[in-house]
């Protein structure tokens, strides 16, 4: 075993070795730190080959569901092409020296206003989470040096709550929920946050993602601040009503969408915090009192679970894997 597995309870390396060639690709090479041949090898597999073939050629996606009439015109694309993308850069690491990676990129930089945020997944409203995600990907996906990423990052910068974190500056706002609603439905000027409200870890979450992918921001003073504040709130209810029970916390998925443990724990191993934090140590122990006996993390550990289909069985390979390279990073 490797120092790494030491660690953990059960060996999570076979099966992960003996579930298909992407997961064995990347069990070899990020855990096991083992010779692989080119990431290409991965890119031609039938999956993301899949995903590649169903792209438009403005460079996104279209939206498989019914589409309701809603601001703006480009939503649902976005919407969609955010999910894919996620997919092929996650998952199959694709960057951008392939082609649909360019075209995808180019996209959603066309969703980008002149502030820096990428604008259209609530409306006209600033969503200072999905900005932060999706720059993340562009960042993983080889843009760290365009100043369209930089813009970006400057933006989350600016659209900090008092306490240093971040909110959907719609939430903080003194407005009921049918106004909420008429805000995200139709064109309306942006509403900026009350600073004064404290942070959301949900929102804090997705956006600490974009500053752990750059290799610079990761260890800037501002995303330090930000991981302090995510780690302090593992396992205790959100500030907000959105996705505000503690239990999402345990419920995961890849490649990763809303925060969670798995995905705070890898944007703050990337960041740095040690292992010898109070938090972060709780939390590594949460991970090992908690596998199973395969070897594998459940994808949900709500008290409702989880429903078992092959999609997630196969979901909870890749989670396993998400988890095991926290463990690499801080014992590896």
């Amino acid at each position: 075993m490797s120092s790494w597995n030491l660690y953990l309870q059960h060996d999570p390396t076979p099966l992960l070795l003996s579930s298909g060639p992407a997961l064995k690709y990347f069990t070899e090479r990020d855990l096991l730190s083992s010779p692989v041949p080119s990431i290409q090898n991965v890119w031609e597999l039938p999956e993301p080959q899949k995903i590649i073939q169903s792209q438009l050629r403005d460079g996104s996606w279209k939206y498989p569901g019914a589409r309701k009439n809603v601001y703006p015109d480009h939503h649902y694309p976005l919407v969609e092409t955010w999910r894919q993308f996620r997919f092929l850069v996650d998952m199959y690491q694709f960057t951008n020296e392939h082609p649909s990676i360019q075209k995808a990129a180019e996209f959603l930089f066309s969703c980008q206003t002149e502030q820096g945020d990428v604008r259209g997944m609530i409306g006209n409203q600033y969503a200072t989470y999905y900005t932060g995600a999706i720059l993340s990907l562009l960042i993983t996906a080889g843009y760290t040096e365009d100043p369209r990423v930089k813009k970006g990052l400057q933006w989350l910068l600016s659209m900090r709550q008092h306490d240093n974190g971040w909110t959907i500056p719609l939430l903080t706002r003194d407005i009921s929920w049918n106004e909420q609603i008429q805000l995200t439905s139709q064109y309306a000027e942006p509403l900026s946050p009350d600073r004064s409200q404290p942070f959301s870890h949900t929102c804090t979450g997705m956006v600490l993602r974009a500053f752990a992918s750059h290799p610079r921001y990761r260890h800037s003073e501002e995303a330090v601040a930000a991981a302090t504040l995510l780690k302090s709130r593992f396992f205790k209810k959100d500030s907000y009503t959105s996705y505000q029970s503690e239990e999402y916390w345990v419920r995961f998925e890849f490649p990763f969408w809303w925060n969670n443990l798995v995905s705070a724990m890898d944007s703050i191993s990337l960041i740095g915090i040690p292992e010898e934090d109070p938090d972060v140590k709780k939390a590594l122990q949460w991970f090992i009192d908690s596998q199973e006996d395969n070897g594998l993390w459940r994808l949900s550990y709500q008290k409702k679970g989880y429903k078992d289909s092959p999609k997630n069985r196969e979901m909870q390979l890749w989670v396993s894997l998400a988890i095991c390279r926290i463990f690499k990073r801080y014992y590896g």
